[in-house]
Parts: structure tokens; sequence; C-alpha cells
């Protein structure tokens, strides 16, 4: 492919590589200044198919290849022999386009640990302001909330009794209610705050993208797949992306942004030629710079889901089969709640295995739906409830690599899942906690049998070899090119987010994270993007006052 010819496609001052959900913010604050030229380029097509604004709507596009990089993880013993499907978003707002909509920004911990590890400007007060300014909320303590940001951050309404029994059996079970998860404290249970309004999905295209689209100064180009980015010896000039049949070449006089996702980042960094060196050669890249870091640290959240069938209620089970699903089609379609206007998650729970210090370290989702075999999305015909539940902060971790210097090769990915042994005790404990909440008295009227595991799983060691065959992951890759100090050999990125050893690139999305953080990534990737923009932005006027 190197030795076709490269059409050249224009000169910017910044190219974004990835419109997900830093990159579209990006877009739209680099753009901002009239005089400042902006490329982005997303790999995926626009996002305006119908399912995509519908909430509901997930279940069609997840796992379609026009909308998702369909990615697996390498099989281990600890997976059961299994390979888990991890994919990621391919379409204008990335993840936040195709996900299941949830807004946990974590926990003040997180953040501070982020600070501690050599990362000035990163702790939970310093972000704090910017995760304000993001949202538009209409509840919640102000010192905590922002009321006029940009991505709507509502709550799930559900009252099928259900919903309500699930958080009376949390309560009954030890876990506070919590009327605010993304307050000053994150332990407890409560409808699941959600990035919806009016029925529809907000997404980081919905709420950054589009309202900057028609600006002269910025160029959106989409089925556009990097393939590499340039160098003139240790400086980055621009980006080669591959649309249809033909190569373009897209220069920055400033900067490129790589905003690709845990994922895309550290391959499109390795066939460019950054990356440790003896990969770098294995593959046949150009060592351009040699940084070991790239590609390592990885980490994602691994779930086990446990199933019940149910009574005394209509789940969504029956309400998504015809003829009752046509009078959600029409209630959707007028603005009115349905079940096309819910999340994947109706009621989201936090709270501590007892393994640990602090606040909560285990996630917990609830939903009035269920589904055992065949196809994502096909559900059961009887009334039916599902949990998922993971652990917030893994000690476990693994790698990307690529494996040829295409981009059309799908890279080697390994998260090691439970791999570490606190892991594996916590996931348990987890799964423990679910079912006594199943099993509560507050849940006797709805609960009827617990057809996921099943009864005869009771001992640790039959939790675990659940899980190993059972579990997948929540979709939250984060880590591959870490941002710490340079006397950290491991670390790809400084705290203003530059590639250690490289001139004019940076990386804003959540490759960039140390460490996972105790909630969904969706709401952190937008403030990396936010909180990259000012970075940018910040170091061009001190150029300008200078």
């Amino acid at each position: 492919m190197e030795n076709r010819l490269v059409k050249d496609d224009g000169i910017y001052d910044y190219v974004i590589v990835g419109g997900g959900a830093a990159g579209c913010v990006l877009a739209n604050r680099l753009s901002e200044n009239p005089s400042t030229k902006v490329c982005l380029l997303e790999a995926g097509p626009d996002d305006n198919n119908l399912y995509i604004g519908m909430p509901a709507g997930f279940v069609k596009v997840s796992g379609n290849a026009r909308y998702t990089w369909n990615f697996s993880t390498e099989a281990t013993a600890l997976t059961g022999g299994r390979p888990i499907g991890l994919l990621q978003g391919k379409t204008l707002g990335g993840g936040t386009s195709v996900n299941g909509m949830a807004f946990n920004r974590g926990q003040r911990a997180d953040f501070d640990e982020w600070a501690a590890l050599g990362n000035p400007g990163w702790s939970y007060d310093e972000l704090l302001p910017v995760f304000r300014d993001l949202e538009s909320r209409e509840s919640g303590d102000p010192h905590y909330r922002g009321r006029n940001g940009p991505v709507a951050v509502t709550d799930v309404k559900w009252n099928d009794g259900l919903c309500e029994a699930f958080i009376n059996g949390s309560v009954e079970c030890g876990i506070p209610r919590n009327s605010d998860t993304n307050g000053e404290r994150q332990e407890g249970v409560t409808f699941s705050q959600v990035t919806i309004k009016n029925n529809r999905r907000v997404s980081s295209s919905s709420a950054f993208l589009r309202p900057a689209r028609s600006r002269h100064n910025l160029r959106v180009v989409t089925e556009a797949l990097a393939t590499r980015v340039l160098f003139d010896h240790k400086r980055a000039t621009g980006v080669i992306y591959q649309r249809g049949e033909t190569l373009h070449r897209v220069q920055a006089t400033r900067e490129v942004v790589i905003a690709c996702g845990a994922i895309n980042t550290p391959r499109l960094l390795q066939v460019s030629g950054v990356g440790d060196a003896r990969l770098l050669k294995e593959i046949g890249a150009p060592v351009v710079h040699d940084l070991p870091g790239v590609g390592s640290n990885l980490q994602d959240h691994y779930m086990a889901l446990l199933v019940a069938r149910g009574r005394n209620f209509r789940s969504i089970n029956q309400l998504a089969r015809a003829p009752q699903v046509w009078w959600q089609v029409l209630l959707w379609s007028m603005g009115m709640q349905g079940i096309l206007s819910l999340p994947v998650a109706l009621v989201h729970y936090f709270f501590k295995s007892g393994l640990g210090n602090g606040d909560a370290d285990i996630q917990g989702i609830f939903t009035p739906a269920s589904h055992m075999t065949g196809e994502q999305g096909t559900l059961d015909k009887a009334a039916g409830m599902t949990c998922a539940v993971w652990q917030h902060r893994p000690l476990s971790r693994g790698h990307v690599k690529a494996r040829s210097i295409q981009m059309s090769e799908t890279p080697l990915i390994q998260p090691n899942y439970l791999d570490h042994e606190l892991d594996r005790k916590v996931l348990i404990a987890g799964c423990r906690r679910t079912r006594a909440i199943l099993t509560s008295s507050a849940m006797k009227a709805y609960f009827d049998t617990e057809m996921m595991p099943g009864d005869f799983v009771q001992s640790d060691d039959e939790w675990l070899d659940f899980a190993r065959q059972t579990g997948s992951t929540v979709f939250h890759p984060v880590g591959t090119a870490k941002m710490g100090p340079a006397s950290d050999t491991m670390s790809v990125v400084d705290s203003s987010l530059r590639v250690h050893g490289i001139q004019n690139l940076r990386i804003a999305d959540s490759s960039i994270m140390p460490t996972l953080t105790s909630g969904n990534t969706a709401a952190i990737c937008m403030v990396i993007g936010e909180k990259a923009s000012r970075l940018i932005l910040d170091r061009q006027n001190a150029k300008r006052a200078a």
C-alpha cells in the first residue's frame, strides 16, 4: 500500500484522528477560533442512523461492523478458553453513539491517584470544574454538578414496581440509597443517570460536533481509516488515511492529536514507528521512536451476569414483542416514554466488597429484561431480569500489539482478565451480594427462579468457574498509552498529553488513563477531550503572548 499514489488533501493547523467521545470535543473547541483550520478523521460513517439516536437502538448497531470495531481478545484459561468480543465505536461519537448511555464519572480517589503518579492537573479537584462545565443536570449539589453544559444527564424513569423493589432489596442488603452517585460519594443504589434527553441519545457527536459542523474552518472526513502518522525525524507532520481505494495525505502545521481509543491508538502508533522497538522490527515498521509503553498497561472491566425468571410484572421481554412493540414505536415517535427510550441499565448500584479500602469497589446494573441464548437482543419470552456486576479497579494488566504494519489487520488484544487473585475475589463477592439482592424479601413478589448461574453454584470455586465460562467485558479498555512523567519508562504521554520524545503529537482518549476509573468511561473520555483542548489552546495563547 505504501507504494501507491498518495493524494495531497490539504494543510491544517490541527489534524484529529478519531471522531469519538474525545475527538468530537476537540473538533468543537479547536475550531472555535475561525482562523484555526481543523481536520477531523473518522474511520466509520456518519452517525445519522435512526437507531443511533434511539436509546434502545443500541441492540441494532452494537456488533454491526459498519458502526463498531468488532475486536476479540485472546483466549486464556481464565476466560474458559474463550475469546471475548471487545466492541468499540466506529462512527461519529464513537462509543457514545453505540453504548448503553450510562453516565458515571468515577470517584475522587481515581483521579487523585492519577495526580499522585506524577500527573499535575489531573486530581479530582482540578477535574471537577471540567466535569461541571461538560454537563447539564437539573438536580444535584451545584458544587459537584453542572447546569449549563452541552451534555444532558438525566435520571431513568420507569415505574414498574420491580425496579423500586430492587432498590429496596439493595438497601436491605446493606447498600444505601444515594440520589446522586456522581456527587460527593458514589456508594449507593439509584435509578441510572444517563445521557438521554427528550427520549433521544445524547452523544459526543450530537453535543459537540453537530453544533460545529457548519464552521468553514472545520472539515470532517468520515470513512477515513488513518494508516500512518507522518514524521519529519521526531516531529509529527500529518497523517495518511485511506478512503475507499485512495490514500490521502493531510498535513498539520501545529499538532496531530490521536483520539482513536485504547485499541486503535496504540496500534496506529506502532504501525507508524512509535512503540517498543522489538515489536516495531517484528512487524516491519520503521523505528521512529522507541517507546516501550505503547500498547502496554491494558485494563478493562470484566463482568458476570446473573439472570432470573420473574413474575407479577411485565418485563421488557414482553413489551418488545409484537403486537405490543408497535405501540412502543408509536410512543417513541410521539416523544413519549416507552421501552425505546430506555438505556441498557435502569438501576445502578455501587458497593464495597470488604476486600479493599475507600469507596465502592464494585459496580452493578439491573434491568427488567433477559436473554439466555441466541443472538444479542433476542429476549426471552417469559418475564425476566438481569444483573451485571464487575470490579471497579482491576489489578490485572494486558497489552495491545499490532500484528503487521497494515491497519486493516486486527491487532492482538490480551487484557488478561482475572489474572490477579484479588480481581477474582472481588468479582465473586459482587456475585454473592447480587444474588442476595435478587432473593431479598423486597424482591419476593417479583423473583421466581435464578436461571443463571442457578442454585447449584455456591462455593467460591463454583462462582469463579461460572465467571470464567460465561463472563464478558463491559467495553471499557483503557491505559495503553498511559500518562506519566518521563521518569516512568512505561509512560507514553506527559501530563499535557504530549507523546514523550515526539514533537507536535498528542493523545487524547481512554488510552492515556494510567488506571481504570470506578465507573463507565464515556464521561471521563469527554473530559479528556475537553482537558486536551484547554491544554492545546493554553499553549497557543502562551506562544502568542511571548
